[in-house]
């Protein structure tokens, strides 16, 4: 890249070192590939055609409370591994960007404390943007074509326009952007619809358009907002998402190709969403309401992020591929390079059974916050749980006849006890226990966050019970609440909970596999019996698995992975030890 010196958005085209360049670009969100395997991810890139890389950047990953930082380093890393395959790159660091992901990259302590005034032109949130941004786009700058690095634009906000209509936020995120030494062109994207485009865009800044089809429409759309300046497709979506418990969604790779190969004719650059999807590893998957208004029900979305991408979760070319790589062969410079050789994959099927367990209530005692006391049930956002579930512990007085137990506002599953036997599982924000119950009693609700709204006008809202529980009409009060955040099922910590031989009809918890491999790889991994909870493997969180489907299995990175004795933890929430652990 260090022999480019300038890229700029000109009347008709980009503009590199004052020559047109039209971007083809490709999404791969390095936080949801192992680091080990982005230069393959990349390489895979590069033989499909793309000469550029975009990715997000999820705030909630590197700040999980305020002033207190995680790996941010990553992203310049990858931007150096997006040098070394010889492709340019896109970034979009927020601080919003959907993504499918939890809380749309927003830190739960931030919506928490801040609720709707996230994303507005409020001083307070704007403090920790600014914060946020002094740390992370550092990497950025240095890395910015001019500088010898492949970034060329950088994005303000995201998809704004499908949100809010602060024209004075959007001016001062760009103006950030440039203050905090960013000197490519900024842009914006949304859907190529007036109301969208009104709202999100940025006057001097580029606007772009995010779709799945019908090209030559949409760019009318954006013409009428934008007269001149290149044409791009943000975000062309080639595939989609799926959630637990509904129908796996793909696309026709012949349509797709069709549809790409529109948006190029009409002399427009592209960012294929996703080029490779990855993983949303350590239960990061966001969430989403169903309905037109996005206001119904919760739909959480599954681990895998494989969002039938042209290069599939595992990184092996699918159709899709082979039919873009066609596509995008017309206009590279040059032949394509050679597709790199498949990941290696383990020798051998393998599986193991339970060896050692301990109920959840054990491991709650072991790896749990500290139990809080409150008049009414405290919201994750209060326990400092960002994900993981919290246990919420209320009685009834008595005597009293039995009367309908009702949790309201309740976020997002509730697994329920009544002095110690199960009782039910409830999933609604107003929800009714099948069976009275009749006091005194001690009811346990262990509510479990299934990922938070990555988009729409119910994002920030907050988890857990957010309202209260009632017997017949009346609120029972003093609650005790105590969060157990995946965050705590750290190697050294999982090894004091005292897991015991397996008894018969073993439920909920934590569970200790062996799984002998003769040659380590890239695996799936297979649950079968099991209902739902979360797996690791040698300490690496793969994510959530829940027998509701689509997902049948889970993605293992071959570097996750040993020669010999493989230890793995199934923490089951909702029912007991299924059969084998069976790596694939």
């Amino acid at each position: 890249m260090s022999e480019f010196s300038q890229f700029v958005v000109g009347d008709e085209d980009f503009l590199l070192d004052g020559g047109p360049v039209r971007l083809l670009s490709g999404a791969l969100h390095y936080f949801r590939v192992h680091e080990e395997q982005w230069d393959h991810r990349l390489g895979m890139l590069r033989a499909m055609g793309l000469n550029c890389a975009e990715t997000y950047v999820p705030w909630n990953l590197y700040e999980p409370e305020p002033g207190r930082y995680g790996d941010v380093g990553a992203l310049g890393r990858f931007l150096d591994a997006v040098a070394r395959a010889g492709m340019w790159a896109i970034v979009r660091p927020g601080p919003y960007i959907c993504a499918e992901w939890e809380n749309g990259g927003l830190p739960h302590w931030l919506t928490g404390r801040l609720g709707r005034r996230v994303r507005t032109d409020d001083a307070e949130y704007l403090g920790h943007v600014e914060r946020w941004f002094g740390r992370l786009l550092p990497q950025v700058v240095e890395r910015q074509i001019g500088r010898g690095g492949p970034v060329v634009m950088v994005q303000v906000e995201n998809e704004y326009g499908s949100y809010g209509t602060d024209a004075g936020y959007l001016r001062r995120m760009a103006d950030l952007l440039v203050a905090c030494g960013v000197e490519v062109p900024l842009f914006t994207s949304d859907g190529p619809e007036d109301h969208m485009l009104t709202g999100g865009s940025v006057p001097g800044v580029l606007a772009t358009a995010n779709f799945g089809s019908g090209a030559r429409e949409a760019f009318e759309v954006l013409r009428r907002h934008q007269p001149r300046g290149p044409l791009m497709c943000m975000e062309f979506w080639c595939g989609w998402f799926d959630h637990w418990g509904r129908e796996h969604v793909g696309r026709d790779a012949v349509d797709a190709a069709a549809a790409l190969r529109e948006i190029l004719e009409c002399g427009a650059s592209v960012n294929v969403y996703m080029a490779h999807g990855g993983t949303n590893f350590a239960g990061w998957a966001g969430a989403n309401r169903a309905g037109r208004l996005h206001g119904g029900e919760l739909r959480p979305t599954v681990t895998s992020y494989d969002y039938d991408a042209p290069v599939d979760e595992a990184g092996l070319p699918t159709e899709k591929f082979w039919r873009f790589r066609e596509v995008l062969a017309g206009y590279a410079r040059g032949p394509l390079p050679e597709v790199p050789e498949p990941p290696v994959r383990i020798g051998a099927p393998a599986a193991g059974v339970v060896e050692g367990w301990a109920p959840l209530g054990e491991v709650l005692e072991v790896l749990g916050d500290e139990e809080r006391s409150a008049p009414l049930p405290p919201s994750f956002e209060e326990l400092g749980v960002d994900r993981g579930l919290v246990r919420y512990r209320v009685e009834v007085p008595g005597p009293r006849q039995p009367y309908p137990l009702v949790v309201s506002g309740l976020r997002d599953r509730a697994t329920v006890y009544v002095d110690g036997v199960p009782a039910g599982v409830l999933d609604t924000e107003e929800a009714e226990l099948a069976e009275p119950v009749a006091g005194p009693a001690v009811v346990e609700l262990w509510v479990e966050s299934l990922g938070r709204v990555n988009y729409g006008p119910r994002l920030a809202e907050p988890k857990g019970i957010t309202g209260g529980v009632r017997h017949e009409r009346q609120y029972l009060h003093g609650v005790r609440a105590r969060g157990l955040r995946l965050d705590a099922f750290e190697a050294e910590a999982v090894a004091k909970v005292p897991c015991g031989p397996v008894p018969g009809g073993a439920g909920p918890g934590l569970h200790r596999v062996s799984v002998a491999v003769p040659s380590p790889g890239d695996a799936s991994l297979r649950l079968p019996g099991w209902t739902r909870g979360f797996v690791w493997v040698n300490g690496f969180c793969l994510g959530r698995y829940w027998n509701a489907g689509p997902q049948e299995s889970l993605f293992v990175p071959g570097p996750v992975l040993r020669e010999g004795a493989n230890e793995v933890w199934v923490l089951e929430l909702e029912g007991g030890a299924g059969g084998a652990v069976e790596l694939a």
